[in-house]
């Protein structure tokens, strides 16, 4: 079959079912290799097996396409069945592929692979894949290095995916595919080392036991483009459909955004408690498993970087509680009784305000250990089986999930609580939530899909924003721009990597590239050698600085111990340096950043405002101007 709509041409292989298109002359296929396929547990069901498949010509007001049946799966009438509909958008070109579940009997699918994966086979720099992993990936054909395993297995919405879309270019003409219904899906890619190919495609998953609405990917293609025009046409998307919301909107909301803007970041904790059930715990150096510092401590740190000269930092502290870090979440309370208890963080923040700096905590409304006071399984996330997820990762050591349903009722407790004894907050930081994914809870008594959980979690940076706190999670994320005022960090995927680990492709900032003026990043400092030096991302990404990041756990998160130790002067003076630019740049789209050799190690950023940022990662260069 074959179809047009204005310079699109629409063709399916009715025997092999793989679509074609022909956009403005170039010619975008799928694969040869490709089946689209269910995925199940017994095995993969290729869409050709299927024993009643019907195609019609389908069009409607808005545009003309292809409409396919499935039926008669196990050769009776009400056996497993679906339909797909590729159509084109008359009046912006854009290419719809729905994939659409009739009747749910009989199979129990893991995952739908369609639509399928384009033939992207020629060995040249010039053709390359983008992938959202961390802040952005560029992999040109020729990339001498395989492509690990995305995070989270490439699921949209976590740090495998900050934004639901990839794209691929080749000799100037590319593509970008965006889900418009990302809360069940993902990518998979697949680059071997040298190439000369790379496959990049889609997966559904079910909610809550079945696949149950329409999963949609939309494709515009483009000429005469590169990565940067892609990330352009997502930026109008996301303002097209109400998810971008800029610094300056925010600040409009809550003004101490404003003064969080070229501040120094200051990553510390106060309690480590390391359960002895935690797959932490060293048992031969049971040293390491606890630990206080006190809050009066901590006073006198802060008041020493005043006095080297520190004039604007966020003081973001971990463990402040009892009985200790990433323990007995959500009932995270009282303020750590060792370490000087109400009295002593209050003292804290009121010295932090009186030198003019900002103040925030870690806190956690996922992780549900089993050992918290109010625990209770009724209120935990429930999967389809009726099973509970269970895992001893953290120091709390065991625990499940507390359902999303449940955090905002939590969050008001416990901020209610905090404040009522005097400690005022600038931010919270809500681990976890823009970096894993949704849960589903499949409990008839508060039921979620992934979907909802994205609302209950955004609900909790509402109500902190409601109280003049700024709200914070562990990275980014497309779901949270709306509500989401700074992040832990919003990194390349290298960058939690051990140093000298091989670069999976180039790195790019993507992300950037859409919501650069939406949100604060804080950048990692380190200077691993001397042709790698983190700051220099930091002042590509017109980002903030990490004055001091002295991470939980070690060699977790990008928190290794290798690079220059540099004295606190010499960090300050480059923090200053970052922080500078974060002032002039912050609220500026990124609107354009560039590749000035074939190795990446050339990069330049240009910001709305006219400002360019050169950096040079081999000869330990920077400039702006």
């Amino acid at each position: 079959m074959k179809l047009s709509v204005g310079e699109i041409v629409l063709s399916l292989d009715e025997s092999t079912l793989r679509y074609q298109v022909e956009a403005a002359g170039i010619e975008w296929k799928w694969s040869d290799h490709f089946c689209p396929a269910i995925l199940t547990e017994k095995g993969e069901i290729p869409f050709t097996h299927w024993k009643e498949i019907r195609h019609t010509e389908f069009s409607c007001g808005v545009g003309k396409g292809i409409h396919s049946t499935y039926r008669n799966y196990l050769g009776k009438a009400d056996s497993y069945s679906f339909d797909t509909i590729v159509w084109v958008e008359e009046v912006n070109k854009t290419v719809h592929f729905e994939w659409i579940p009739i009747c749910e009997k009989d199979l129990s699918i893991q995952q739908v692979r369609w639509p399928g994966y384009m033939e992207f086979e020629e060995g040249s720099k010039e053709n390359y894949t983008l992938l959202n992993q961390g802040q952005g990936l560029l992999i040109p054909n020729n990339w001498t290095v395989a492509l690990e395993k995305l995070s989270f297995n490439g699921q949209f919405l976590t740090s495998g995916g900050y934004m639901p879309w990839f794209g691929q270019v080749k000799h100037g003409a590319g593509y970008i595919a965006i889900a418009s219904t990302p809360w069940n899906g993902g990518v998979y890619a697949e680059h071997p080392a040298g190439g000369p190919y790379t496959h990049v495609g889609t997966w559904w998953e079910p909610s809550l036991g079945k696949m149950d609405y329409r999963r949609c990917l939309e494709y515009t293609f483009l000429n005469n483009c590169d990565y940067n025009d892609l990330c352009k046409v997502y930026r109008n998307y996301v303002k097209e459909h109400g998810l971008f919301t800029s610094l300056e909107e925010k600040a409009a909301r809550v003004p101490s955004v404003n003064d969080l803007i070229g501040c120094s970041f200051v990553h510390c904790g106060i309690k480590t408690n390391v359960n002895p059930k935690s797959d932490f715990y060293d048992p031969e150096n049971p040293e390491k498993n606890n630990f206080i510092t006190t809050f009066a401590a901590r006073e006198k740190e802060v008041e020493n970087l005043y006095q080297l000269g520190v004039r604007k930092m966020y003081l973001h502290l971990d463990g402040w509680a009892e009985p200790g870090y990433d323990n007995h979440h959500p009932d995270y309370l009282p303020a750590c009784i060792e370490a000087g208890g109400w009295e002593g963080m209050k003292s804290l923040v009121d010295t932090m305000h009186r030198l003019g700096f900002m103040f925030g905590i870690h806190d956690q409304y996922r992780d549900y250990y089993l050992d918290a006071p109010t625990f209770d399984p009724a209120y935990a996330t429930m999967l389809p089986d009726g099973t509970y997820p269970q895992h001893a990762r953290w120091a709390g050591g065991p625990q499940t999930y507390l359902c999303g349903t449940q955090a905002p009722y939590y969050v008001r407790r416990n901020f209610t609580e905090i404040l009522s004894h005097g400690i005022k907050l600038d931010g919270t930081y809500l681990d976890v939530f823009t970096c894993n994914e949704g849960d589903e809870c499949a409990n008839p008594l508060h039921r979620m899909t992934r979907k909802e959980c994205y609302e209950f979690r955004k609900n909790c940076f509402d109500w902190l924003l409601s109280k003049g706190i700024l709200s914070s999670s562990e990275e980014v994320s497309d779901w949270s721009m709306q509500s989401l005022v700074f992040c832990h960090y919003a990194p390349y995927h290298f960058m939690l990597q051990a140093p000298g680990t091989p670069k999976d492709g180039i790195p790019v900032p993507l992300f950037n590239l859409v919501y650069h003026d939406c949100v604060i990043e804080p950048w990692m400092m380190d200077k691993i050698s001397d042709t790698e030096d983190l700051m220099l991302y930091a002042l590509l990404n017109g980002g903030a600085p990490y004055l001091i990041r002295d991470g939980a756990y070690a060699n977790t998160d990008g928190s290794f111990s290798e690079g220059a130790a540099l004295e606190m002067k010499e960090n300050i003076r480059r923090c200053e340096v970052v922080a500078s630019l974060h002032e002039k740049v912050a609220k500026c789209e990124m609107v354009k950043h560039e590749l000035l050799d074939d190795t990446g190690m050339k990069q330049r950023t240009t910001f709305s405002d006219g400002t360019t940022v050169t950096v040079d990662f081999a000869a330990n260069h920077y400039e702006v101007c």
